[in-house]
């Protein structure tokens, strides 16, 4: 048996994200619980260590138990998820993780027209879970006739869907419906623009305040306001340049 240090703190900061991260409040349990969604294209055994850390990282933070929600587009990745994550010995187990994980196992794809038309949600997110299904066409055709008035829902499934076949026949479908996404300038597809060009801002924000502190500038508020709050790409690809060489935060927005 060999000792170790005793001091378990974290001096490097590890950098851990789940995909989504939500409280929910019920109307019978004080304080509801936390739900941490993680979306899984592939099996990876290194997220075993990850889920365990988030869920154990969140019950000590919040103190309010934690739910893991794993989500799958194919069976195989869905029926490695759902697998419990045991933390211990032959002779005791210490920890044991159970992932809530939807899936094609547990989210049959809808192709009832009739069905489908009592809950647009459901429908919208079943074809989404199963958009690897080796019938994708017929389900889509299924429902096409359901979803296509809706633009916003049938955007929502083009978004959805994965460059390729099911894709491709969504938009020949939908062009009977609404204005073929994307392109069609509709106040969904300018949203989904907006906030997928603020993450890309948000991440290149970051990355320059990382930099200047890993090369220890010190970076006063209104630096660090004027760059996180900037959304010019461009502009940011020139300020993360300037980020590797500058001896103030000052020079880095120096021209603006």
């Amino acid at each position: 048996m060999e000792p170790l240090d005793t001091d378990l703190t974290e001096i490097r900061p590890l950098e851990r994200r789940v995909d989504s991260f939500f409280r929910v409040r019920t109307v019978d349990d004080e304080g509801g619980f936390l739900l941490a969604v993680e979306s899984q294209s592939h099996p990876d055994p290194d997220k075993h260590n990850s889920w365990a850390y988030y869920l154990a990282h969140m019950y000590a933070k919040y103190r309010l138990p934690p739910i893991l929600l794993v989500v799958c587009r194919d069976k195989k990745t869905a029926e490695w998820a759902r697998d419990p994550i045991r933390i211990g010995r032959s002779f005791h187990t210490s920890m044991e993780v159970f992932p809530l994980v939807l899936g094609p196992i547990g989210v049959r794809p809808i192709t009832d027209p009739e069905e489908a038309a009592k809950d647009l949600a459901l429908t919208t997110f079943s074809i989404l879970i199963n958009a690897k299904d080796p019938g994708i066409l017929a389900i889509l055709d299924a429902v096409a006739p359901v979803l296509g008035p809706y633009a916003d829902w049938a955007e929502y499934v083009e978004i959805g869907l994965d460059e390729g076949p099911g894709r491709e026949h969504w938009r020949e479908l939908m062009a009977v419906y609404t204005p073929n996404f994307p392109g069609g300038g509709s106040v969904m597809e300018e949203a989904w623009r907006e906030v997928k060009t603020e993450g890309k801002a948000e991440g290149k924000a970051e990355d320059i305040l990382r930099v200047l502190e890993v090369r220890g500038v010190e970076v006063p508020d209104s630096v660090r306001e004027q760059v996180m709050s900037c959304t010019d790409l461009e502009l940011l690809g020139t300020w993360f340049d300037r980020s590797l060489t500058v001896k103030t935060a000052e020079e880095l927005v120096a021209d603006e």
